[in-house]
């Protein structure tokens, strides 16, 4: 495609990545970050230390600490902050957004106060604007590396999700689209709870038996409250969903593993969570995923025992036996 001004929205591991790739694609792409020496570092060494060390970025990538600087004349916006913080982000940028821009969402979660997924976050507070949730399994060191990825653009305006595909594709960058807005991104917010769950077990070293139980399980969790907000199944199936899953809740590269398997070792949410500048998205969609739950009267058995364990102090051990001694049934609802 010819270039498009691009801003990404976010200077986190993840938007460094996006923004590399897609200044690397050729489109004069601006990334705004909340943080001084991140702007400074990306500017004058092209380099993002703080959150994606070792990555080497792309000359042409240019950084702003300035909102309406980031979005002047942007063509496709890419919002990659976090999600506890995503509403007052896009809320900010609201009056700079172009007209005719098009909004795609690289943050995974569920917004903890409303419940509301991502792109729904995003349309409430920059409405008028396609919205497209750009998911999938991606760990931002390996895109900035120039690993083979995949990953899925979904929009109810096909138009759009094609933009961002052909935007962001490149040879070891594979996008491809969907209609199901809501299965990719309860895929990408459900499998960073799974992944802490899967953590905690392995800290315990009980062994990769309850690890496969625990990513079989959690993918039927998934599917079964996405298909309750009007998900199709066959979406937890694809990149987003068990795609996601696996690469979370076993690569050595995931934060929300690594925050599992520090409780599982013994030590405390807060210890686990200490002196970290990346935010682990699997903790807070814990308390989301669980409220959603229960108001939409879905069984969720292991994000329950999650939050029990993250939130109330139950032993990681006694949860895992209280798990075990469920009621037996049919593995198919």
């Amino acid at each position: 495609m010819s270039p498009i001004r691009c801003a990404v929205i976010g200077g986190g591991a993840w938007g460094t990545a996006i923004a590399d790739r897609l200044a690397r694609n050729g489109h004069p792409t601006t990334l705004w970050a909340r943080e001084a020496d991140v702007v400074e570092a990306v500017n004058t060494r092209q380099e993002n230390p703080r959150f994606l060390a070792g990555a080497r970025l792309s000359p042409a990538l240019r950084a702003t600490g300035v909102m309406a600087d980031a979005l002047q004349e942007a063509r496709l916006i890419v919002y990659a902050a976090p999600s506890h913080v995503l509403r007052a982000v896009v809320a900010a940028s609201a009056a700079a957004v172009p007209a005719g821009a098009v909004l795609a969402v690289a943050t995974k979660g569920i917004e903890r106060e409303t419940l509301a997924l991502m792109t729904d976050v995003v349309a409430a507070e920059a409405a008028g604007h396609p919205v497209v949730a750009v998911s999938g399994p991606s760990f931002a060191a390996e895109v900035a590396q120039g690993q083979p990825t995949a990953v899925v653009a979904a929009s109810s305006v096909p138009a759009a999700a094609s933009l961002v595909q052909d935007a962001m594709s490149a040879n070891a960058f594979r996008v491809y689209t969907s209609d199901d807005v809501i299965g990719v991104e309860l895929g990408g917010a459900l499998k960073n709870v799974m992944a802490v769950a899967t953590g905690i077990v392995d800290g315990l070293g009980l062994g990769f038996n309850p690890r496969a139980a625990l990513i079989t399980r959690g993918l039927a969790e998934m599917t079964r409250l996405g298909v309750a907000l009007g998900a199709r199944a066959e979406t937890f199936a694809g990149l987003a969903g068990l795609g996601d899953l696996v690469l979370t809740c076993t690569g050595g590269l995931s934060r929300n593993r690594a925050v599992g398997l520090a409780i599982g070792g013994g030590q405390s949410l807060e210890q686990a969570l200490e002196g970290k500048d990346s935010v682990a998205e699997g903790v807070l969609n814990a308390q989301s995923a669980k409220a959603l739950a229960d108001r939409l009267g879905v069984e969720m058995p292991l994000i329950e025992a999650t939050h029990r364990i993250l939130f109330d102090g139950q032993s990681p051990r006694e949860a895992v036996a209280e798990l075990m001694a469920r009621d037996l049934r049919a593995e198919r609802d």
